[in-house]
């Protein structure tokens, strides 16, 4: 059974997959809708365009979404989760370093959504894509810190609007390789996926859109820097991939960084998130403490000496 949605285009100049996302991201991800327009499971007034192609405003486009049942079954598993807050709408969970947001390929089980399918049941009736009920964002596996998880259909698209409007307030705590030219600064530099190394994100004048801002807060006699560092977008690997562009790399960063022994995990932590409840409109916010292995880590660069800015 497929199911056909029709919506038209509410403005002009942006791309026909993000317009597209904008109306059904809950029910779909980004590869499943790249993979149904090369399929030509999407037309515009009537035509099968590409993903990429930029609309006029007001063209009608029919999406034909396959049955949510047939995908792959996510499986409930009863996982330790700290859950700092909860109500009937919304979840704020705290997530440990290790733990992969959705299934995907190779990670079926063991996931942050098979956690939320057993604490909250109702998620798996929730008309969307069934790897990643109830997600709004997603933090990398060896990140830490706040997310937060919509256990409503409305929850989901209100909060998602939330991002999209650039008005949710993620802030990072981050020890860098080196300390920034300068005490504050914003990156503004597009990402795209890198074609040679598809695990791997890079800076990329084809890419999207990303902006980050950062502060200085400790600076430290080994050369390293802890920065907080606020998302105004929210690319795969931003901040990774923005810091490493201006030559301070997060320390225990594989990918990204100097690849050096010593800290298990990119020292990355999403240590606040404010957002607007999306049925009461009160703004919320949340703070999460480094966990054990990051504070362990600060305590020793602060006993090697730090170094006023």
């Amino acid at each position: 059974m497929v199911d056909v949605v029709e919506f038209r285009a509410d403005k002009g100049g942006d791309r026909l997959d993000k317009t597209i996302m904008a109306q059904l991201g809950e029910r779909l991800s980004r590869t499943q809708l790249q993979g149904l327009i090369k399929a030509g499971a999407v037309t515009v007034d009537g035509t099968a365009i590409k993903a990429g192609q930029k609309l006029r405003g007001g063209e009608l486009i029919r999406v034909h979404l396959p049955d949510p049942q047939a995908d792959e079954t996510v499986m409930p598993e009863t996982l330790p989760l700290r859950v700092i807050y909860e109500d009937s709408a919304l979840a704020v969970i705290d997530k440990p370093a290790g733990l992969v947001v959705h299934p995907g390929a190779g990670n079926r089980t063991g996931t942050l959504v098979n956690a939320l399918l057993a604490r909250y049941p109702q998620l798996a009736k929730l008309p969307y894509d069934p790897s990643r009920r109830g997600i709004v964002h997603r933090l990398d596996k060896d990140t830490s810190g706040l997310l937060v998880v919509a256990l409503r259909s409305t929850a989901l698209r209100r909060l998602m609007a939330q991002f999209q409007a650039r008005t949710v307030e993620k802030v990072y705590l981050a020890l860098v390789e080196r300390v920034p030219h300068t005490g504050t600064g914003r990156i503004e530099a597009p990402i795209a996926r890198d074609p040679q190394r598809r695990t791997r994100m890079m800076v990329s004048r084809d890419g999207r859109p990303a902006v980050s801002e950062f502060t200085v807060v400790e600076v430290f006699k080994s050369g390293r820097a802890l920065l907080r560092v606020r998302l105004l977008t929210g690319r795969t690997h931003q901040i990774r991939v923005h810091l490493a562009f201006i030559g301070c790399p997060i320390v225990g960063d594989q990918v990204y960084g100097f690849r050096k022994p010593g800290l298990n995990r990119q020292f990355l932590h999403a240590a606040q998130l404010c957002f607007d409840h999306p049925r009461t409109d009160e703004r919320l916010c949340f703070e999460s403490p480094l966990p054990n292995d990051l504070d362990e880590a600060l305590t020793r660069e602060r006993l090697s000496g730090a170094m006023r800015r």
